[in-house]
This record gives C-alpha cells, sequence and structure tokens, in this order.
C-alpha cells in the first residue's frame, strides 16, 4: 500500500469549520483542540491526531505508535480512510509497536468510558 498521503495529509481545525491553519503559532492549539474533540469521542479528532502523529506534524514527533491508536480508534467507530492509513503504518510497524499501539488505544477507550460514566 502506499503512504503517499502521509506526506500531504492536513489537519483540520475543528473551531474554524475544517479550514486548515497553517500559521506555526497555532500548532499547539490544533492538537489541544483534537486532544479535547477526541475526549469527546469524535471520530475525526481521532483521525485528525493519527495523521499528526504519523507525519510528525502540528507540533508532535512522528510516533508511529501513537498514530496506530488513533487510526484504530477512528477505524473503530467507523472512519474507513482511517483503516487504510492504520494498515499502512502497521507496514513499517514490528509486532510488539502494534501491540502497544493497541493497549493504548484500549486504555484511552476505558478512560474515556469512566469519564463518560
Amino acid at each position: 500500500m502506499s503512504t503517499a498521503w502521509i506526506n500531504t495529509a492536513k489537519l483540520s481545525d475543528p473551531f474554524t469549520g475544517g479550514v486548515v491553519i497553517t500559521d506555526e503559532s497555532h500548532e499547539d492549539l490544533l492538537v489541544a483542540s483534537c486532544l479535547a474533540a477526541a475526549a469527546q469521542g469524535d471520530t475525526s479528532a481521532y483521525y485528525d491526531l493519527g495523521v499528526a502523529y504519523s507525519t510528525g506534524s502540528h507540533g508532535v514527533d512522528c510516533d508511529l505508535i501513537e498514530a496506530h491508536k488513533w487510526f484504530n480508534l477512528a477505524a473503530v467507530a467507523g472512519h474507513a480512510e482511517a483503516a487504510m492509513c492504520r494498515a499502512d503504518i502497521s507496514d513499517e510497524m514490528t509486532a510488539r509497536e502494534v501491540a502497544e499501539a493497541q493497549r493504548r488505544a484500549r486504555e484511552w477507550l476505558s478512560a474515556s468510558s469512566r469519564r463518560a460514566a
């Protein structure tokens, strides 16, 4: 599978209705807003965080384990493109890294369900 999407992906800002913010001063705010939206179960935020971590963009370092976690959460929630992205980065990961990403996704879901209760 091609990973061309990784180099060209852009993170949309939920506060601007999907308009891409390119000013570097907004990068931390952008990831923080996605994390807040993810805490509310926003599937698009899960995907956007996966893109950020897989590309090392928007103020975060490239981290395929975190990227897999976010793509996995989005895919489980029905985001088709996230499932393809998860498969692409899985090809670049060891079995232990994939297992760690899955553990982190389960941990996120567990913590999210406790917050909702």
